[in-house]
């Protein structure tokens, strides 16, 4: 049996002028400017014009990731029931899981950016308090990794599996970390995001984003849906957004999401817009399993290659 897992990525992974090459495809732009207008932020200015610094704004850049995700996704699949006739489940890091909800099922697409507008501007509040940031630790052993951490006070924020766990905390506590790595770690890399985001630092956004999310009626996942919060399969829509929501201040576990489409069989991995950092990690902690990056459209041949030979469907 083939299963196809289909998996967006989470802050860090915006460039500049990433998404200028998927303006040429038919209907892009104009479904972009009217996303654009339901969350009230210019996404094709975003996307193809600003620089470096305006992208890592927080407030900028998670509606920015999970619109490039729902594009590029919809180039693949039209509409859910696509995606249930090809996918076997569905999964984001971080803010890639408002893309991987609106995949499933548990909301349409017009919910989830206004959702992940709420949760950008919300976390932008909360990391104005204190400077703070992340730093991905490549290599070493967890263990070891994890006790160093908290002798410096900073929280595991990301557990990534593959010998990558992320660090978060205060600026003043990153640059101990730089100066005085774990025992094994190889490097210390600081990401491009604007707070210590799945900590405690977040805590004050939580209630902001669960008021965003009052007004939602989610649906259950037509299609099986991964929490980073444990690396579980989420059955009900009200499971889905409730977890969304916590996870803001809670430490995202890809390690036990990766373990999870290990344990359902899951054969291929098709990263969405902009892809490259989550296949990356499954080359290095699910061998065998094949991957794929959606970069530019030009990707898009062999994506439609890869689900016909390992979706839901195929014999």
């Amino acid at each position: 049996m083939r299963v196809l897992v289909l998996v967006a990525p989470g802050q860090g992974a915006q460039t500049p002028g990433f998404l200028t090459p998927w303006l040429d495809l038919p209907g892009a732009e104009d479904r972009l400017r009217a996303w654009s207008a339901v969350i009230d932020l210019d996404l094709v200015h975003y996307g193809t014009k600003a620089d470096a610094d305006e992208i890592r704004d927080t407030a900028v850049a998670q509606p920015l990731l999970v619109a490039a995700a729902l594009l590029s996704a919809r180039q693949l699949f039209p509409a859910t029931d696509d995606v249930v006739r090809n996918v076997g489940a569905a999964a984001g890091h971080s803010v890639g899981e408002l893309a991987a909800a609106a995949l499933a099922g548990v909301l349409d697409d017009d919910a989830a950016l206004r959702l992940v507008r709420a949760r950008g501007l919300a976390m932008a509040e909360a990391a104005a308090v204190t400077e703070t940031g992340m730093s991905a630790l490549l290599g070493g052993d967890p263990e070891t990794t994890l006790a160093h951490l908290e002798k410096l006070g900073l929280t595991p924020a990301n557990v990534n599996g593959a010998g990558q766990i992320v660090a978060a905390g205060t600026l003043e506590q990153l640059a101990a970390l730089a100066e005085d790595k774990p025992e094994g770690v190889r490097r210390v890399v600081a990401l491009k995001v604007a707070g210590a985001f799945h900590t405690s630092h977040m805590a004050p956004a939580v209630a902001a984003l669960e008021a965003a999310a009052g007004s939602l009626t989610p649906a259950d996942p037509l299609v099986p849906y991964v929490s980073n919060r444990d690396g579980e399969a989420v059955a009900t829509g009200a499971g889905v957004v409730e977890r969304l929501v916590g996870q803001v201040a809670n430490p995202v576990r890809w390690d036990l999401c990766m373990e999870t489409f290990q344990a359902r069989g899951v054969t291929a991995l098709l990263e969405l817009c902009p892809g490259g950092t989550l296949t990356g990690i499954a080359k290095r902690a699910l061998p065998g399993v094949r991957t794929l990056a959606l970069k530019t459209p030009d990707d898009l041949d062999a994506a439609r290659a890869l689900i016909a030979e390992h979706s839901s469907t195929a014999e």
